[in-house]
């Protein structure tokens, strides 16, 4: 958790089969891989707290503009960016009014507002539609072979490392790095399809500060994708990032989610996150 995309990297905008791995890690860490994860969800709120969570509402607005090419994707915390709501770039830059809904087990609806018109996107946890009225195309598309792909890399609301064993995630440590100018853990998750994760976790805070997203396809080329989460706030019993700022390798302008209201376990019916009609 792009044209326009939204996902849920946010919040994006990031679920699967067993295993854990638990050495230690080389070169003078400290950590494990496991104790890593565990550091990071207790900061977090823990495991019971997410446990708890069964839905997630997020409202804000996502930046946008600068020239007429298309927008780049934007994702939610822990997630990749895969969500698929495209509308051109307008000229200028503005602010665009967004909101999410996410649902236990893998459910999502966005809703992205630009003049005067909205874009939709739904998953149902197993297949996706997408309405896109900014490109003039008016009639309710089903994913295609690609956005497949990348939502079945999206885990839970909770994100790719809270109870990640339960979702059959691997985990290694992969080495450090600095994320902002702070060192910060690589973790590499296997997900049970194969497919490939990095995110990196903070060393002071144990917060996800970086997450690697969905490879974009510009000029014929795909160029890595990654998400960058700070501004953590208590919602409830548990810690989201309030901001989130996808970079594209090769490209200068970030993409820049402001989170401005977020709401735990709000009556989401099933009906929203079916079919688009």
């Amino acid at each position: 958790m792009p044209q326009k995309q939204l996902a849920i990297s946010i919040l994006l905008a990031l679920t699967f089969s067993s295993a854990v791995a638990a050495d230690r890690p080389s070169a003078g860490a400290k950590l494990s891989a496991a104790e890593i994860v565990e550091k990071n969800v207790s900061a977090t709120g823990g495991l019971q707290a997410w446990r708890g969570v069964q839905s997630v509402t997020m409202t804000g607005k996502m930046e946008a503009g600068g020239n007429s090419r298309p927008t780049l994707p934007i994702a939610l915390p822990g997630h990749k960016a895969n969500a698929q709501v495209a509308p051109e770039r307008p000229k200028e830059q503005v602010q665009l009014p967004f909101v999410m809904e996410l649902k236990r087990p893998r459910k999502m609806r966005v809703e992205l507002q630009f003049n005067g018109q909205t874009a939709i996107q739904v998953f149902d946890g197993t297949n996706g539609w997408k309405l896109r009225p900014f490109l003039n195309r008016h009639e309710v598309e089903p994913y295609t072979a690609e956005e497949m792909k990348a939502v079945a890399t999206q885990a839970e609301l909770d994100g790719p490392l809270v109870d990640y064993s339960a979702k059959g995630t691997k985990v290694e440590f992969d080495g450090m790095e600095n994320v902002n100018n702070n060192p910060a853990y690589k973790l590499k998750l296997t997900l049970k399809n194969g497919q490939t994760q990095h995110v990196w976790v903070d060393a002071r805070s144990f917060l996800q500060v970086k997450v690697e997203g969905t490879p974009r396809r510009m000029d014929g080329k795909y160029h890595p994708v990654s998400v960058y989460l700070s501004d953590y706030k208590k919602v409830g019993d548990v810690m989201m990032p309030y901001t989130m700022e996808t970079v594209v390798d090769g490209v200068n302008q970030r993409e820049k989610v402001a989170i401005e209201k977020v709401e735990v376990n709000s009556k989401l019916d099933d009906s929203l996150f079916a079919k688009l009609k």
